[in-house]
């Protein structure tokens, strides 16, 4: 039986050795080939005796979820449709800008908590990606970016980000996840810091715990309410950890943060959750709670009822924000054009949940992407 050696932290990979007789030393020579330097031939891999890449070559693979379209926006901004197998695609979006490089991926196809607000959610869930489905993400875009030659030529990363922000919730797959930071912060991988390195979750209160204990990069919890019956409207899950209890989970979060605040997102949306007495609202809900906002313009998607909250709407909103004290960002929208916006991620998922309206095969995706491309 074959196995996918993208599927393997670094203690599974040193396991998976041990099984074979090998040092602990082998795993992390493969470590460094697989996420270092994106090889994917065992025969390549020069520094290891020829009879153990001939045992590699018969027992194990190199595996990522294929690029089945990769499109880019006028801003830059790319969008990269992976196949994940079954009819199910995920996207994952590269965003460049002057000091960094960030790549948004997913970790689950579709997304079960159903936010009023998020073309993922719309579409249903079916299951939650491998390890191997994550941090492949991550692999086939250093691949397509050529991120794998500048690094050691100059000592800058293509990707110097990750932000788990794609389809689903990090945390609803929160084993794989964990598995996958651990790659992303290996220093025999891809050896980002743990501030670089960004969980959304949208209050799934136990496995911010977990994560906290197991895994603490930089959090970010999409708040986008200042009380509890708008946010069970938009975020159902609040309707299980409503806002005392997140806020708590944030306050324990933060002993162990590489950050010493939490980011909460905030999408803006005209006339539901916009006007000055919510923004003065948010204050008081947040005051102990160190944290900065993230407002983000709604992005729109088809047969969604809401609109973007018109730009001197925004404004004044932070602006109330930042008289309080709370450092205040309005993230810029990135990539609409090719349905790359926050929000606007949608892939194409075979909904086990029965709520998504469509079910499409992975060879009608393949034609519509090309099409657009």
């Amino acid at each position: 039986m074959t196995v996918n050696l993208l599927d393997f932290d670094a203690a599974a990979l040193t396991a998976f050795f041990a099984d074979r007789g090998e040092k602990p030393f082998r795993a992390r020579q493969v470590l460094r080939w697989l996420h270092r330097f994106g090889q994917a031939d065992f025969a390549a891999m020069t520094d290891i005796a020829r009879g153990l890449r001939e045992k590699l070559d018969a027992q194990a693979v190199v595996q990522p979820p294929p690029v089945i379209a990769d499109r880019v926006a006028d801003d830059g901004t790319r969008k990269f449709l992976f196949d994940v197998g079954s009819g199910n695609a995920v996207e994952a979006v590269f965003i460049p800008e002057e000091e960094r490089g960030t790549l948004c991926i997913s970790t689950q196809a579709g997304c079960a908590l159903d936010c009023s607000f998020c073309a993922t959610g719309k579409q249903g869930f079916n299951r939650n990606l491998t390890v191997a489905e994550i941090i492949g993400q991550l692999w086939q875009a250093q691949h397509a970016l050529g991120g794998w030659a500048e690094r050691p030529a100059n000592g800058e990363r293509m990707i110097s980000n990750v932000v788990l922000m794609g389809m689903g919730e990090p945390l609803a797959n929160l084993d794989n996840t964990v598995r996958a930071l651990r790659l992303m912060l290996d220093d025999n991988a891809y050896g980002l810091s743990r501030r670089r390195v960004t969980v959304s979750t949208s209050g799934l209160v136990p496995a911010m715990d977990r994560l906290r204990d197991e895994c603490p990069v930089a959090l970010a919890v999409s708040l986008h309410a200042p009380d509890d019956g708008l946010r069970d409207e938009l975020v159902p899950i609040n309707r299980k950890y409503p806002l005392r209890a997140l806020l708590a989970a944030c306050q324990r979060y933060l002993e162990r943060a590489p950050r010493d605040f939490i980011t909460f997102e905030y999408v803006m949306i005209d006339g539901v959750n916009d006007s000055d007495a919510q923004a003065r609202e948010l204050l008081a809900l947040t005051r102990e709670v160190p944290c900065k906002f993230n407002l983000i313009p709604f992005n729109p998607f088809p047969d969604s009822p809401y609109r973007r909250s018109p730009a001197m709407r925004v404004r004044r909103f932070a602006e109330i924000l930042l008289a309080g004290g709370v450092v205040t960002t309005t993230r810029r929208t990135r990539g609409d054009d090719i349905a790359a916006a926050c929000g606007q991620l949608a892939g194409q998922v075979r909904d086990r949940t029965r709520r998504g309206s469509r079910s499409f095969v992975l060879e009608r995706v393949s034609q519509e992407e090309s099409a657009c491309g």
